[in-house]
């Protein structure tokens, strides 16, 4: 896609022969007569670069490049016929990627504004690379529900959330029940699908707010904020029957295999330690395994 570049002169001559060579040089142009104008443009336009005279009617070019390198993800090349007026330097703090002096030369501006340009995609592409590193970090890579690295984060942010508003607070440990034969009887690619079904049911049982995770193996977590016991229970017994009604097909149409979950529900009790809040979880969960398999139990701390 082209880029869009916005220039702001309020010499008329000056502002019309930069739209025509900057069109003309492939990118799609626009022009304001003032900062007030270039701002107007730029809460309704999808501008790249603006290219900006220092000397504006009101406010400035350096007033204008404070206000957008502030309020928005565009690059600034600030243009000025008064060099011994205004510094480069004084230019950069104001957040300008470039500076360039009047009678500006269209070769050379060309090439600081495809500098700019290149910067710019390359500063784009290293953001979108972090964001992708950081998602990868606390993603489980198979069902891509976060990590149990993330859940501990996750669940001491709560937590804190939590004692400081007293509010309520849930958690739900569950685990595949039998799971161990599954992959011996299929395989482990298809002991693996259960586990992305599984992901992808969990979530489908949640509300915004609410939080899954892989906890490790065929172990689950799932963090309910704002949630009491028996509400989360509720939610508990809304996923065990999900899970229970998928059907799997590990070798072929006709080898119809179901499987079920054990799930262990507790609350926050204020002021415990997040590992017996979790140890809470796990015990519940393991009393659902020893109770028959296929079911939601709970376990609450003694107010």
């Amino acid at each position: 896609m082209e880029a869009h570049i916005l220039i702001v002169d309020d010499d008329a001559a000056i502002r019309d022969s930069m739209h025509e060579f900057v069109e003309m040089s492939g990118y799609l142009s626009s022009t304001a007569a003032s900062a007030e104008q270039a701002l107007e443009a730029l809460d309704n336009d999808n501008i790249d670069v603006v290219i900006t005279d220092i000397m504006l009617p009101g406010m400035d070019g350096l007033e204008l490049t404070d206000h957008i390198k502030k309020n928005h993800d565009i690059d600034v090349i600030v243009m000025t016929g008064y060099s011994g007026d205004y510094s480069y330097e004084e230019a950069i703090s104001k957040g300008a990627s470039d500076f360039v002096f009047k009678p500006v030369r269209f070769e050379e501006l060309l090439l600081r504004l495809r500098r700019v340009l290149k910067e710019r995609t390359l500063t784009q592409e290293r953001v979108h690379m972090l964001e992708k590193l950081k998602k990868l970090s606390i993603t489980d890579g198979l069902t891509k529900l976060y990590n149990s690295r993330y859940f501990y984060n996750q669940l001491k942010t709560e937590i804190e959330r939590t004692e400081r508003y007293e509010r309520p607070l849930s958690l739900l440990l569950l685990d595949i029940d039998k799971f161990k034969e599954y992959n011996d009887n299929y395989g482990h690619l298809e002991g693996d699908q259960v586990l992305l079904r599984l992901g992808n049911v969990i979530k489908s049982c949640l509300r915004k707010m609410d939080s899954a995770y892989r906890y490790g193996g065929e172990e689950f977590t799932v963090i309910l904020p704002e949630t009491e016991g028996e509400e989360s229970a509720t939610v508990a017994e809304r996923i065990r029957a999900c899970v229970e009604e998928e059907r799997f097909y590990p070798k072929d149409e006709n080898t119809q295999v179901s499987i079920t979950i054990s799930i262990g529900v507790t609350e926050y009790h204020l002021d415990e330690d997040v590992a017996i809040f979790v140890q809470r979880a796990d015990r519940a969960m393991y009393l659902s395994k020893q109770s028959g398999r296929n079911r939601v139990s709970c376990l609450f701390a003694s107010k």
